[in-house]
């Protein structure tokens, strides 16, 4: 469908084990605080594909942390702001420092996400929910007035009966010493190389 409207570059998050997906570019990343975890892939473990995967991968992507693998790019996600999902409106994350918030986190390594808001310097009631989780308003609400944070991958599952109290935090990537430049390379080489 996306090719028949003109289409001609698709992004695919955890495509990597769609094997019958066609692709031009396979881009890894793994977790800099977690890497390869106890080895084992879901469910018994945190992988989704074995490490020797990585060999044939055309980029590997370390996020957070200073990569440690050869030639692989180091990244790591910055968040300055909170949205409110009431409205929109946007406050400094350092507005929260020194305040307690409880934080919601539906994603692979919540504890990177409460660290984060931690290291602003913000006090974290943390409440880590599986990856991909679907939540419902019980799982937003609690018994106090505290802010509650979220990341913005969580933020959309609960548009529909959050309240006035309830933010979400987007992040951007950034990469080290124009490492984004590289990965930039890689990829347009490999799309060269398709249309070549």
């Amino acid at each position: 469908m996306l090719v028949s409207a003109g289409c001609d570059v698709i992004v695919s998050d955890d495509g990597l084990q769609h094997y019958a997906l066609a692709r031009d570019c396979e881009v890894v990343v793994i977790d800099g605080d977690r890497r390869f975890g106890n080895g084992w892939l879901l469910p018994a473990g945190p992988l989704r594909e074995a490490p020797g995967r990585l060999k044939v991968a055309d980029a590997i992507v370390v996020n957070g942390g200073r990569p440690l693998l050869k030639d692989a790019l180091g990244m790591r996600l910055e968040a300055k702001n909170a949205v409110a999902l009431k409205g929109g409106a946007v406050q400094p994350l350092t507005a929260l420092a020194g305040h307690s918030i409880h934080a919601i986190a539906g994603i692979g390594n919540p504890e990177r996400f409460f660290n984060m808001l931690r290291s602003r310097g913000i006090e974290v009631i943390g409440r880590p929910l599986a990856d991909h989780a679907r939540l419902t308003q019980s799982d937003i609400e609690f018994d106090d007035d505290k802010p509650v944070l979220m990341t913005e991958k969580d933020a959309v599952k609960c548009e529909a009966f959050a309240g006035e109290r309830h933010w979400y935090v987007p992040v951007t990537a950034t990469f080290e010493l124009g490492e984004s430049h590289r990965l930039l390379k890689i990829i347009l080489d490999k799309m060269v190389n398709r249309d070549g």
